[in-house]
């Protein structure tokens, strides 16, 4: 896969707690070079909206553990819309689907798909989840009718495996998200299943990549 068509695959994330504004510019800036999309904290996606228009822009919900009220996470999404979001990634309640309370889990993702006009990616934390639990969690995504399905938020220990994309493209399309630094890598990716790649090696992923002529 050359440059060309991988870049428009990649989320170029930038969502570390030390993020400044200028952080937040300069990932902008090599998505629009490289012609990659963009994820960004919550704080930052009026900023981004401004800076970048066309850049596709995702931010993130219930970041990073998933656990805010569902009424907080429909909120908070609702306001990342209004200021300027394409796409949310929203954290899955891992306590409530460990419960076995699936049930509220796709309840409160389904209130979010229904609040906002935009595609919903579900982060399931696979590193956190039995392979029985990854399943449930993806059925609990699709059956809120979710857009997606994300394997991690990055910020557990694991990261994206081509075997949970594998297991997560049975249900929804697939964003793979953690650890993923280099071209090879994003490739496995794709290749097990994925339909979108989420890193904050954007840049390096693409350099990796060959290029036409």
């Amino acid at each position: 896969m050359d440059r060309s068509d991988l870049a428009p695959l990649i989320d170029h994330t930038v969502l570390g707690p030390e993020t400044t504004p200028d952080d937040v510019r300069t990932v902008l800036d090599d998505a629009q070079e490289y012609g990659m999309n963009a994820c960004t904290p919550p704080y930052a996606v009026e900023l981004a909206a401004e800076y970048a228009p066309d850049v596709t822009l995702a931010t993130v919900v219930g970041f990073p553990h998933g656990h805010h009220d569902p009424d907080v996470k429909r909120e908070e999404g609702v306001t990342a819309w209004r200021a300027g979001a394409d796409e949310l990634d929203v954290v899955l309640n891992i306590g409530r689907l460990k419960a076995g309370d699936d049930d509220a889990v796709s309840d409160e993702l389904a209130e979010l798909v229904a609040a906002v006009p935009i595609p919903v990616k579900v982060i399931i934390e696979t590193a956190l989840l039995t392979d029985a639990e990854k399943h449930r969690a993806c059925e609990a995504a699709r059956a809120a009718d979710a857009a997606m399905v994300k394997t991690s938020t990055g910020f557990a220990a694991g990261g994206a495996t081509t075997d949970d994309v594998a297991l997560m493209s049975e249900y929804l399309p697939v964003k793979a998200s953690g650890g993923i630094g280099s071209y090879d890598e994003a490739v496995a990716m794709l290749e097990a299943g994925a339909d979108r790649i989420g890193a904050s090696s954007g840049v390096a992923i693409l350099e990796g990549a060959p290029t036409n002529g």
